[in-house]
This record gives structure tokens, sequence and C-alpha cells, in this order.
């Protein structure tokens, strides 16, 4: 019953046009926006999460996760240059698997997106934290993380998703060269950080290179889990598909801005990578048990009790530059952090909320959440939703975790986007494809199973998170959206009222973060 329901391409783009977003995104937006999507919270905080579960080989990891999301973005290029509309794998999935699968794929992309925006919001705060300890102005520790990260309420992050919230509510103009220009801020610090952590390498803090090894199956350990969890730097650059009823030219662009912003993105992390672990040593934390130390655990938080190692900083470039002895530049790059990564958070809610109204104008979600708002044009009431929703758990929940339930619906939809380009190759070979991913038949079978390895290598929380909310969004789909869709017999599609704002306040991203 789940493959039933397939909308036809055609119609969707029919139904696109008729409550449609304005098309004004060039190829450079569109690749500011993947880059500015894409860099954020992974690189800037979680190098020491992927410290913690597979030392110095972490940078192995990135490598598997950039090969991953590569082939990804092979295949997402292909469905979007053929369906330029919103909806991310959400629509593409709508298209060719049927309303079922892809129900269960846009309710995934909530993780993708909303807990990717609160995983963004906990990493804001660290840096933002040590950016005002600078001044010895410090909020006191339980107001610095939530109760899961030995503190109590995460104040500064729960009030940035409801700063951003608002934004996105009110609209403003001049959104793409903003977002430009934070681009332009996290890229001067990346170069910054590498400039001046590279040459302070040594080959020391590379031994032992690989002290937990590949690691298992839902261990969220080792090379492995690192990568599963990494691959959070990389969630973003699919940000692009969302815009693609906001773009011009949109067959030739959107591959553009997709693989342009990952390649641009791999790039810059292999080299902070190889600089953080070079000059600030990225040795992990055990137990007495001789087992590597959950991060965020009691025993994790106990462990880093007075310690100075990197996998112990919630902003762990700033506090590499910080041990070279270089604390101004280190603040700097705080700054950068703390003015940039507010954008990757805008952008994850706007994507979220894309995907909410593209969802409500098929009749899988109520009418309400596509009302747009008469005087702003901005989807009001599922904006402000989420962003509540963003909020509270961003308040409460480490970055880690979030990122890891964040990846979990995000290997889903990009293994449901590769699986559609093979089937669409199959049932519809004559349809127009202004962009074919190459070698489709070993590029996508290969984009799965890697979306298949980093999934069973997530932590076994993140997985049971995302098997539950999937089992929660089934039976909110059979109590509303399977009588209420607009495919149903006897029910039709509610079109007219205002037109969606084209782009949000900064128009950019993540670093989902993310």
């Amino acid at each position: 019953m789940l493959f039933w329901r397939v909308k036809p391409l055609d119609l969707i783009l029919e139904t696109a046009e008729k409550k449609s977003l304005v098309r004004q995104l060039g190829a450079f937006q569109l690749t500011m926006l993947g880059i500015g999507a894409v860099i954020g919270t992974g690189i800037f905080v979680l190098t020491a999460e992927a410290a913690q579960k597979a030392g110095p080989a972490m940078m192995i990891a990135f490598i598997i996760a950039a090969i991953v999301c590569a082939l990804a973005a092979l295949a997402y290029a292909e469905l979007a240059a053929m369906v330029p509309v919103a909806g991310s794998a959400y629509t593409y999935t709508y298209g060719v698997l049927g309303e079922g699968l892809a129900w269960i794929v846009g309710w995934a992309l909530v993780l993708e997106y909303a807990v990717a925006a609160g995983a963004v919001c906990v990493g804001w705060s660290g840096y933002m934290n040590g950016w005002l300890d600078y001044f010895g102005i410090g909020l006191p520790a339980a107001l610095r993380a939530g109760p899961y990260s030995g503190g109590t309420f995460n104040v500064l992050a729960f009030f940035l998703a409801l700063l951003v919230t608002f934004l996105l509510v009110i609209g403003t103009s001049k959104s793409a060269k903003v977002n430009a220009v934070l681009v332009m801020i996290k890229i001067v610090a990346l170069s910054a950080f590498i400039i001046f952590a590279f040459p302070a390498a040594q080959d020391q803090n590379f031994q032992p290179f690989s002290p937990v090894g590949w690691g298992s199956p839902m261990g969220g350990v080792g090379v492995l889990g690192a990568a599963a969890s990494i691959f959070f730097a990389y969630v973003g650059f699919d940000a692009v598909s969302t815009a693609s009823e906001e773009t011009k030219n949109p067959n030739r662009n959107i591959p553009i801005g997709l693989i342009g912003s990952l390649a641009i993105c791999t790039i810059f992390y292999l080299l902070v990578g190889y600089a953080a672990v070079g000059a600030g040593g990225a040795q992990p934390l055990f137990g007495s048990d001789g087992k590597v130390l959950e991060t965020g655990s009691a025993a994790f938080m106990a462990a880093c009790q007075g310690s100075s190692t990197l996998v112990c900083s919630t902003e762990p470039l700033a506090h590499v530059i910080r041990a070279l002895g270089m604390p101004n530049l280190a603040w700097w790059i705080g700054t950068a952090a703390a003015i940039a990564l507010p954008s990757v958070v805008l952008m994850m809610i706007y994507g979220q909320t894309r995907i909410f109204f593209t969802m409500s104008r098929d009749g899988l979600l109520p009418e309400i959440f596509s009302r747009v708002h008469p005087r702003f044009h901005t989807p009001h009431v599922i904006t402000i939703i989420t962003g509540v929703a963003v909020a509270l758990f961003s308040s409460m929940f480490p970055v880690g975790l979030l990122a890891d339930i964040s990846n979990s619906g995000t290997l889903f939809a990009f293994l449901m986007v590769a699986l559609g380009v093979l089937i669409l190759r199959r049932t519809q070979p004559n349809r127009p494809r202004p962009f074919r991913t190459p070698l489709v038949w070993v590029v996508c079978p290969l984009a799965i199973l890697g979306c298949l390895l980093l999934f069973v290598n997530l932590s076994a929380k993140a997985q049971t998170v995302f098997v539950v909310w999937a089992a929660v969004g089934l039976v909110f789909y059979w109590l509303y959206g399977y009588r209420r869709s607009h495919l149903a017999p006897g029910n039709q599609p509610v079109h007219g009222g205002p037109s969606l704002e084209p782009h949000p306040t900064f128009h950019e991203g993540p670093d989902p973060g993310p």
C-alpha cells in the first residue's frame, strides 16, 4: 500500500505552477546557498565529536562521508533538474514510489531540517559562550547546556531559534546578498584556521592514528561511527534542491549548485580536519573498561572536567588556535562562527517549512500549514510551529545526539532519491533529463549502499528515534493524510491566496548542519 497513489511528474509540475514561488536565483546564488547550508556546525563543532569517536582517523571519516554525499548529489542533480519544484526528496518520491513512501520521506525530512536546526543552535551556543567568556560575562554552567549535557537549559540556543523564527515570519528582501556575505565570513574563518594551524601540525599528534578501529554496527564509534556523525557536516547541499522552484534556468543551475557547493566544502573540510588533528591532537577519552566514552554522557562530562583536550571542547577550531598561543585569532574565529551560524539555522527551518508547505499543498497535512501571511508573504503558521519546536529541543539535547538523529532522516531521504533515479530510468526512459547521473547503474547503487552503511553505524539511540518517528508518522498518515490527500477519490486541491516570498531573510544555511 505504500507504493500506490503515484503522483505523475507532469501533475507535480502543474500543481507547482498553480501555487508557485517566484524564480529569481542563479547558479552563483545557488552555489553560495549550498556552501552556506553545508558549512556550519558540522565542521565548526562536530570535529570534536568525530575525534572522540575515531581519533586522528576521523580524517578518513571525512572522506567516507564526502564520497557518500557526492554519490547522492549526482542522483539529486538528475531529479532536481527534471522536477524543479519545492519539496526536495519528498516530491521526488511522490512522483516515483508513491504517496505512502513519500509521506515517510517527508516525515523523515523533519529530522534532517528541524532537528538539524536544533543541532546548529546548540553548536552556535558553544561558540557564543566562548565569545562571552572572552569578555568575562559568561553565563552560569546551568544555562550553557541542556540536562543531557551537564546543564539545565541551553538559553542561548533557545533564543536563537526563536529569533530566527521571527525573521522567517516577517521576511525581508536582499537575502541572497546577505547570504553571500555570511558565506564569505565562514570561508575567511576556515581559511584563517587552515593558514595558522596547518603549519603547526606535528607527526606525534597522529599517533596512534586509529585508536578505536573501524567500529561496529549500532556502536556509533570507530571510523564508520565517526563518518556517520560527521556526515552531518555535509548535509545541506540538498537544500539547493528545495530552492528549485525559485531558480532561474533550474535545468542548468541546480546541478551546478549541488555539485559545486559540495566539491568546495569537501576541500575545505579535508584541510581543516588535517590542521585540527595535527595542531591540536585528537585522541579520544576512554573509560576504566577500556571503551570509548560516549560524548555527552555523565562519564564523559566527568572526564572532561578540567581537561584541555580537543574532544572536550564545544568550540574546537577556536580551541586549537587558542592552544597555539593566539587567543585574539581564536576570538575572531569564534566571532565568525557566532555571526554566520545563525544563517544555517535560518536555512534549515526555511527548508523544513517549504517541505511542510508542499505536503500541505498536496493535502497530506492540514491546509493551514500552506497558508501565507497576507502582508509578509511567508507561511507563518508552520514557521512558528517549527521554530518553537526547534527552540525547545535545542535547549534540552546535546549537539552530537541531535546531529546523529538528523543524519538518520537524511540518509533515508538520500537512499530514496537514488532509488527513484533508478526506477525512473526504467519506467520513463524517454523523459527529458537536462542532467543525467553518469554511470547511473554504478553511482546510484553505491549511493544506496553508502547510505545504509552509515545508517547502521549511527548510535543505537539515533536509530531507535528514527524507527519510532517513522511509526508515529505512519499513524498520522493513516489517520489524516490517507483520507485528505488530493489524490484520494473526491478530494480537490486548494489553490489561490497570496504567493510565498521567494526566499528567506538570509536564504542560506547547513551546516542540516545542516
